[in-house]
C-alpha cells in the first residue's frame, strides 16, 4: 500500500504526463539496512541513484520520498535545462561543466527512452528597456557563451512588445519535467534501486534516516530535499524556501505562433528584475512563470501557498502585455511551489567520506541540468573517486545560514519589493536603478 501523500498540484505538466501518479508502497519493515539512502525523489536524487547503480550495480540504493516522485520543483518546473550557474561565467571549469550537463540530461533521457519533449533550442534574454540593454550587456561580456542580438534578430526569435535586442544562449533545452521525473524514477527502478513514497523523513544522521514508517541504516546518506530542507531537523536556516508561481495558456494555432516565433522552441525571460520566464510547449502552448510570491514566516512551506491569486493576476496580465499575439487564448492551468535559495545564491553539493553524509541543492530555480552533474558528482563523492567534477568550486562550498527570524522574513520580502519597484522605475524611466539595485545584493549575495 502507498503512503498518505499530498494531493498533486494542478499544473499543466501533472496534466499532460500521460503517467499514472499512484504512489509506490511506503517504507516498510523489509527494508533495514542499505548503502545509500538518498531523501528526496526528484531531479537530485534520482539523478544519484541512477549514476551510482550505473557505476556499481552491486549498491543498495534507496530513494525515499515523501509525497511521489516529480511532486516538488523536478515536476513543476519552468522546463528550463539550462547551462544557467551564479557566476559561472566567470569560472571556466564549472561553465563547461554545466554546458556538458546539458546536453548529459537529453543524452541519459534518450538512452532509457524518456520523451520528456526534448528541444534544445536555446534561451533568450529579451530587453525591452534601455535600462536592460545596459545590464544585460555588461553581463554578456563576461559570457562567452552568449550573444547580442540587435532589434531585428531578437524580433525574429520572438516578437515580443517593446524588444529593443536580446542575449542568446545556445545552452539551453525546453522539457516536460514532469515527463523527465518520472522516466527517471523508473529507469533507477529498472537498474534494481528501490524508492518508497509516502514516507516522511523526520531525521538525517551519520548512518541512520528517521522517518515516520520506521528508520533505515546506510553506509551514505544523501540530502536531496532541495525547497524542503527547511522542515528537516537542524536544516531550518540552510535554505529559504521561495515560491515561484506559472500559468499556462491552451494550445494556440499554428498561425497564432507564426506571429509570434520561437520556431526553435527556445525558452524566454528578459532583463526585468523580477524574474519572469517561459517556453513553447511541445504541444503548443505557452508556460510562463515568475517570481513574485511572498516568502513565508519562518521557512514554512504548504500546498495552500502553491496559488497566490494576485500573481497568477499578474502573470497573466504580464503574458499578455508581453505577447499580445496570443489574444484572447485561456489560461488553462494555474500552480507553483518553492525552490530553495542558500543565503549567497550558490547551489552546492558534498559529501563526508567520515561521516557518509551527503547533500546537494540550492539551485535557485536553475535545477533541472545541474541536478544531473549533482547527481555525477555525487557519484563520484561516494565512490571515494577523485576527478574533474569532484574538483569543481561547487563541491563543497558551504554558503552561510540564512539569518534567524524575524530578520530573514523582513530581509526576503524586502528584497522582493525592491526588485518590483526597481521594475517600475525602470519601466518609467529607461534608466537603471543603481540605488534599490545595490540594496538587493544584500539580499542575493551580489547575483
Amino acid at each position: 500500500m502507498g503512503g498518505r501523500v499530498t494531493a498533486l498540484p494542478d499544473s499543466l505538466w501533472v496534466a499532460t504526463s500521460g503517467e499514472d501518479w499512484t504512489p509506490r508502497p511506503a517504507l516498510d519493515a523489509s527494508i533495514t539496512e542499505v548503502d545509500v539512502a538518498i531523501v528526496g525523489g526528484g531531479f537530485s536524487g534520482l539523478w544519484s541513484a541512477r549514476y551510482l547503480l550505473d557505476a556499481d550495480p552491486s549498491l543498495s540504493v534507496l530513494v525515499i520520498e515523501s509525497e511521489v516522485c516529480g511532486f516538488g520543483a523536478s515536476g513543476r518546473n519552468g522546463g528550463w535545462c539550462s547551462a544557467l550557474f551564479p557566476a559561472a561565467a566567470a569560472m571556466p571549469a564549472m561553465r563547461s561543466a554545466m554546458n556538458a550537463a546539458v546536453d548529459e540530461v537529453g543524452r541519459a533521457a534518450a538512452e532509457d527512452g524518456i520523451d520528456c519533449d526534448w528541444a534544445k533550442g536555446g534561451m533568450l534574454f529579451l530587453s525591452t528597456s534601455p535600462a536592460h540593454t545596459e545590464r544585460m550587456r555588461a553581463d554578456d561580456a563576461a559570457d562567452p557563451d552568449a550573444s547580442w542580438l540587435d532589434r531585428t534578430a531578437a524580433v525574429q526569435r520572438l516578437a515580443a512588445t517593446g524588444t529593443e535586442g536580446g542575449s542568446f544562449n545556445p545552452n539551453c533545452a525546453a522539457i516536460h519535467p514532469a515527463k523527465l521525473v518520472r522516466g527517471l524514477a523508473r529507469s533507477v527502478e529498472a537498474r534494481g534501486g528501490r524508492i518508497v513514497e509516502g514516507t516522511r523523513v523526520t531525521a538525517i544522521t551519520a548512518g541512520r534516516v528517521d522517518t515516520d514508517r520506521g528508520s533505515v541504516r546506510a553506509r551514505h546518506v544523501l540530502r536531496c530535499t532541495e525547497g524542503y530542507t527547511p522542515a528537516l531537523q537542524g536544516e531550518r536556516r540552510t535554505v529559504a524556501p521561495l515560491y515561484s508561481l506559472m500559468i499556462a495558456t491552451e494550445p494556440l494555432s499554428d498561425a497564432v505562433w507564426t506571429q509570434i516565433g520561437l520556431a526553435e522552441r527556445e525558452v524566454f525571460s528578459d532583463g526585468r528584475h523580477l524574474i519572469i520566464y517561459g517556453q513553447r510547449t511541445a504541444d503548443g502552448r505557452v508556460a510562463f512563470g515568475g517570481r513574485g510570491a511572498p516568502y513565508h514566516f519562518a521557512s514554512r512551506t504548504d500546498p495552500s501557498f502553491d496559488r497566490d491569486d494576485g500573481v497568477f493576476v499578474e502573470l497573466e496580465r504580464t503574458l499578455r502585455a508581453l505577447l499580445p499575439q496570443i489574444g484572447p487564448a485561456r489560461i488553462t492551468h494555474r500552480w507553483g511551489g518553492p525552490l530553495a535559495v542558500p543565503r549567497d545564491w550558490w547551489a552546492s553539493v558534498g559529501h563526508d567520506p567520515d561521516t557518509g553524509l551527503g547533500w546537494a541543492g540550492g539551485y535557485v530555480g536553475d535545477g533541472v541540468s545541474t541536478t544531473n552533474l549533482a547527481g555525477r558528482t555525487l557519484t563520484d563523492l561516494v565512490l571515494g573517486r577523485t576527478t574533474e567534477l569532484t574538483a569543481l568550486p561547487w563541491v563543497d562550498h558551504r554558503s552561510k545560514p540564512w539569518e534567524p527570524e524575524p530578520l530573514r522574513w523582513i530581509g526576503i520580502n524586502a528584497g522582493r519589493n525592491l526588485a518590483a519597484g526597481a521594475d517600475r522605475f525602470e519601466s518609467r524611466t529607461g534608466q537603471p536603478d543603481r540605488v534599490r539595485s545595490r540594496l538587493m545584493s544584500l539580499f542575493t549575495g551580489g547575483h
